[in-house]
């Protein structure tokens, strides 16, 4: 192998540093502190460093430091050396981290309106990880290190763009139009019949999700035989798959299980609910083009069909 050339005899990694924060401050004291070294190991550095090129980098003056022409010339070149180093390490890093995307949103529209729809966002962005935090909560989305959170708010009261407005009307399982003791022909049939309920937040009146349809219909003032209470309304429309009673079908929600047949409408007559589902982006969302990507998909979806 040929011997290397003076130019290809490069000062080492730790000296050009040492100098480098020796050139900023210029004071080999405040160099060592910063780099957690003893004075006396910077200036031997420095000295090191000196002896390899040959020529003075600094002047030692009383209790001061001053570079020296060759010392400002190379001081320039480290400097830029070590910035775009850093970049690149920076660069490198962040191409190695997974890619994903962090998203809050209740149990019941991750659990029949997202994840039904997942593969086809996976499908188009394979290298993208998508987590989903599905909870009643209202989560801070920087603490939480969130991207997008599809909220459930009132019409006027959404944090973030609108994505469709809810329509409701009852459903039940098929079987429940079988029960000729019971029938469902028309709304006011439905005292007869469990009322599958969502449990109320705070201030709520306890048929919050059933009051909408009912006021629509005249009926305000209904009442089951009996209710049975869930916290998250995926568990209300496990329950009337069960066959347990009849819930408030939240319209595009639970679209497809009316679709498939799983679930069925015993009368028409639907209204709205006045509230709706909303997209709100944290700031870091801003920077990360797969949340973008993701929150375009989610308006893309929300115009198909039911």
């Amino acid at each position: 192998m040929p011997a290397a050339t003076a130019r290809d005899e490069l000062p080492r990694l730790d000296l050009l540093r040492s100098f480098a924060v020796a050139a900023r401050t210029l004071s080999f004291t405040q160099a060592a502190h910063e780099l957690a070294l003893t004075q006396s190991a910077v200036s031997r550095q420095i000295q090191q460093m000196e002896e390899g090129l040959g020529v003075a980098l600094f002047e030692r003056r009383h209790r001061a430091l001053a570079l020296t022409p060759a010392g400002e010339t190379m001081a320039r070149a480290v400097h830029d050396c070590l910035e775009r180093l850093r970049d690149a390490t920076a660069s490198v890093r962040a191409s190695q981290r997974a890619r994903q995307v962090a998203v809050t949103t209740t149990p019941g529209f991750a659990s029949l309106w997202l994840i039904p729809r997942l593969a086809r966002f996976s499908a188009d962005h394979p290298q993208v990880d998508v987590l989903v935090s599905a909870t009643n909560d209202l989560l801070n989305l920087e603490r939480s290190q969130i991207d997008v959170a599809v909220r459930f708010c009132a019409i006027g009261a959404g944090q973030g763009a609108p994505l469709f407005e809810e329509t409701v009307l009852p459903v039940c399982a098929p079987r429940l139009l079988q029960d000729a003791a019971r029938p469902l022909r028309q709304p006011a049939d439905l005292a007869r019949h469990t009322l599958l309920v969502m449990e109320a937040h705070h201030g709520m009146p306890p048929m919050a999700d059933w009051a909408p349809w009912l006021e629509v219909m005249g009926l305000s003032g209904l009442r089951g035989t009996n209710t049975l209470r869930f916290s998250n309304y995926n568990d209300a429309v496990a329950a009337a798959l069960a066959g347990q009673g009849v819930a408030i079908g939240r319209l595009p929600l639970v679209a497809a299980l009316l679709r498939d047949g799983q679930l069925v409408t015993p009368f028409g007559g639907s209204g709205q609910s006045q509230r709706g589902y909303f997209v709100a982006a944290s700031p870091q969302a801003a920077a990360n083009a797969d949340a973008q990507d993701f929150i375009a998909w989610l308006h893309a979806e929300a115009l198909l069909p039911w």
